[in-house]
């Protein structure tokens, strides 16, 4: 099931469950009320809309709906869990891509986080889109952001932190800080339309740990002090709240407290490892939106209505 007809699920969902009108769902999903009328018509032709929906299309359509009221996120987005594993971080971040995509204007401009996921997705992004992106870096770290295959399509222009993710000292951080062409970029991230970033989990496939970012030790550290998961860097505790420690003060990254003024910040993320971190961003507020697999979100939701039933009880 492709991107198409999962939002054409959606949107018929909208138009005849909830009785919502054709210019409501196209503020609500972000696309155009003409869009709305032809993935409407196209969801007739195809059959998607018959006398119900098909079984299969409904179970998706209610885990985002039970998903976003849960964790009161504007919107979630849950693609089907490949068979293979492996294919996870790939398989979400075509989904993030296209559903990113619908939303642009021709003159946005986006802001990334760092990370295998994102950098698929920009990657993904940069192919598909027809118009020149935008994209403004949250962190340090330039490997992260640029092309992965140069013999394919890069339609985007990047703005770019020039500096380290983690540097040696606080001191070098507030002297990469207070150069022009950093402050420039920071204040770029404020301004831009959207925010896509990932949630690393603690497990030993984490992105900053395979990549050498930070080493075993720093890591098992981390974890001793509370830390499920990390985004962009800032790792935090099951309840989201920063962890303190000298890795924080080394770090080239938007602080977490910019990241919640921000509008439609994205979360990408998906797989068994990563639901306590998940867990933890939702809680901290971070994400306004989150694009994740079928396998997870069911995860999410069975213990956060395990903890509720036991809340009530």
């Amino acid at each position: 099931m492709d991107y198409e007809e999962l939002l054409m699920i959606k949107i018929t969902w909208y138009y005849y469950f909830d009785n919502m009108t054709q210019q409501r769902i196209s503020e609500l999903v972000g696309i155009s009320r003409m869009r709305v009328v032809k993935l409407l018509d196209k969801a007739r032709k195809t059959g998607i809309i018959q006398f119900k929906i098909r079984d299969g299309s409904v179970n998706p359509m209610r885990l985002e709906k039970r998903l976003a009221d849960i964790y009161g996120l504007k919107d979630t987005f849950i693609v089907p869990s490949p068979p293979n594993k492996n294919e996870t971080n790939e398989n979400i971040a075509r989904a993030a891509a296209t559903y990113i995509s619908n939303r642009l204007d021709n003159s946005a401009y986006i802001n990334m986080g760092y990370g295998d996921t994102q950098s698929r997705i920009l990657n993904n992004l940069a192919t598909i889109t027809e118009q020149p992106l935008s994209v403004v870096s949250m962190t340090g770290g330039v490997s992260f952001y640029l092309p992965n295959n140069m013999s394919t399509i890069f339609n985007a222009k990047l703005y770019l932190i020039p500096a380290p993710l983690l540097v040696s000292s606080k001191e070098v951080v507030d002297a990469i800080l207070n150069e022009t062409s950093v402050n420039e970029i920071l204040r770029m991230v404020q301004l831009s339309s959207l925010s896509v970033i990932g949630i690393g989990s603690m497990g030993e496939n984490a992105t900053i740990l395979k990549s050498g970012i930070l080493n075993k030790n720093d890591f098992v550290y981390l974890k001793m002090k509370g830390a499920v998961g990390d985004i962009l860097c800032h790792f935090i505790d099951k309840n989201g709240k920063l962890i303190e420690s000298n890795i924080e003060h080394r770090l080239i990254a938007t602080p977490l407290p910019t990241i919640s003024r921000l509008n439609n910040v994205i979360g990408v993320a998906a797989g068994d490892d990563k639901v306590d971190a998940i867990k933890a961003v939702l809680k901290g507020g971070y994400i306004d939106i989150l694009i994740t697999d079928e396998s997870t979100a069911i995860n999410l939701l069975e213990n956060k209505e395990e903890l509720s039933a036991k809340t009530e009880n």
